[in-house]
């Protein structure tokens, strides 16, 4: 080859971090979607577009909720329900004689109205449904001559009766609510099989729908296992039951107080935090909280609260009121002492804020919260990269410990990145002596690592100053 001037090109010398999913998490829900493969949702799509997607379902209400509060990416899992969506009763307010029947297996939670707004009887009059209890409307529709018309994208059927001298009166409507789809437990734990195919580096993972202290221990069973074996360090958010009709708050605050000793796995997170919420969508739903958790998360650093004042609230316009009814400071301060991230209101602060991202962790745990884990998973995962990156090197027997240091040293690495970054403030990596490579041929390593501090707490000691005083 003829001499000349020659460029190589070094790259990775700004310092840009490789992407490690953090913020990145998967929702499992119920949704007519059928998909064999996660479906990606951005946080650049509006909320007609998630409900493309994911149809009209629970699944993407919580996904709107997740990336209206922060998520960049969410990996949605959609799950067919075992258990079929209901419809209540049809209420008539109408002066004509014609009915409708509502029949079908709703994709969500609906109000339906259906209005009629031309006069007429089969294939002449006309009318509007909403599933949103009026808060927008379809366009314009004749009656059909068959008297049958499908809501597709709710599963709604509609059947309307007109007889020769009957006829439908503009203003007629007629009512119905319906209920979501609910997703066995059953169904959960097999969506949780596809995690461990799922290539895309993810942090944690949101299911959909209220569960019972039964799912939380099968959930962290396969955790353990996603972690362990798939090597997937992931935490879970689930969300906790309601209070049922005729149960007082008390009994329902003891309830989920005595229930929470069913779960030890600090990889656990429950939420029983409900609201009055203004979606992406501009729809009010009475929800739980942990779609918008999840949407936190995405926020912030590792390291960081999602409970920090100065960075996150939730403004009145978006949360109405906390739920159940009568929550009061003493329910919050039992459910977050018992390990629940609950949200709460502070004396001279607008909104509501997350108490303390709390986690499911056995007594006595260092991972009591969610920013613990978080850093300790994120710790998991870069040193795992760089430890596979010294899986079958050769090592020196004659200079054992330089060797293993320096090998060691690569590992480190990645954890002084973490400290420059203010995740961890300190590291110790400790190569146990007397290592047997030759005959176990394991390395073993010892990391230590100082957190960063959080102040949950802050005393102020007031009092007056007389400038005359002499001092004693």
């Amino acid at each position: 080859m003829l001499r000349d001037v020659r460029h190589e090109i070094t790259d990775g010398l700004l310092g840009l971090s490789k992407y490690q999913g953090t913020g990145v998490h998967v929702k499992i829900g119920a949704s007519p979607i059928v998909s064999a493969e996660p479906v990606v949702i951005t946080g650049s799509m509006s909320a007609d577009r998630i409900k493309e997607y994911l149809g009209l379902s629970p699944l993407a209400d919580k996904t709107m909720d997740s990336v209206e509060n922060g998520s960049g990416r969410v990996l949605c899992i959609p799950v067919a329900a075992s258990t079929a969506g209901g419809i209540a009763e049809v209420e008539t307010d109408a002066t004509g004689t014609g009915t409708v029947a509502i029949t079908g297996t709703p994709t969500n939670a609906f109000s339906l109205q259906v209005v009629i707004t031309g006069k007429g009887g089969l294939n002449a009059a006309a009318f509007q449904f909403s599933l949103d209890g009026g808060y927008s409307f379809s366009e314009e529709l004749t009656v059909p001559a068959s008297g049958e018309y499908t809501i597709e994208s709710a599963k709604i059927k509609l059947t309307f009766t007109a007889a020769e001298d009957a006829e439908f009166e503009v203003g007629d409507k007629f009512l119905a609510t319906t209920t979501a789809p609910r997703m066995t437990n059953q169904d959960i734990l097999g969506a949780l099989e596809k995690l461990k195919n799922i290539s895309t580096i993810f942090e944690y993972v949101h299911i959909v729908g209220e569960t019972e202290p039964e799912l939380w221990a099968a959930v962290s069973t396969s955790q353990k296992e996603l972690e362990k074996t798939w090597h997937k360090p992931a935490f879970f958010i689930l969300e906790a039951y309601e209070k049922t009709a005729g149960q007082t708050l008390d009994a329902y605050i003891l309830q989920l107080e005595k229930d929470r000793k069913k779960i030890g796995n600090y990889h656990i997170q429950v939420v029983p935090a409900r609201a009055s919420y203004v979606g992406m969508d501009g729809l009010v739903r009475d929800t739980n909280m942990a779609g918008i958790v999840a949407g936190l998360y995405a926020q912030v650093d590792v390291n960081k609260s999602i409970g920090e004042t100065a960075v996150i609230s939730l403004s009145e316009d978006k949360v109405r009121k906390l739920l159940p009814e009568g929550l009061e400071t003493s329910h919050i301060e039992i459910l977050d002492a018992a390990g629940y991230l609950t949200f709460r209101e502070y004396d001279g602060l607008e909104g509501f804020y997350v108490t303390n991202a709390r986690m499911m962790g056995p007594e006595g745990t260092d991972y009591r919260y969610a920013e613990d884990v978080r850093v300790l998973d994120k710790i998991v995962r870069v040193t795992r990269v760089e430890a596979l990156k010294q899986l079958q090197s050769d090592v020196d027997l004659d200079n054992l410990e330089a060797d293993l240091a320096a090998k060691a040293q690569f590992i480190q690495a990645a954890l002084e990145t973490m400290i420059e970054n203010k995740e961890i403030s300190a590291v110790t990596v400790t190569i146990p002596e007397d290592q047997d490579i030759l005959t176990d041929e394991i390395f073993r390593i010892i990391i230590r690592y100082v957190p960063r501090g959080k102040l949950r707490e802050i005393v102020i000691d007031l009092g007056m100053k007389n400038p005359a005083a002499q001092a004693a």
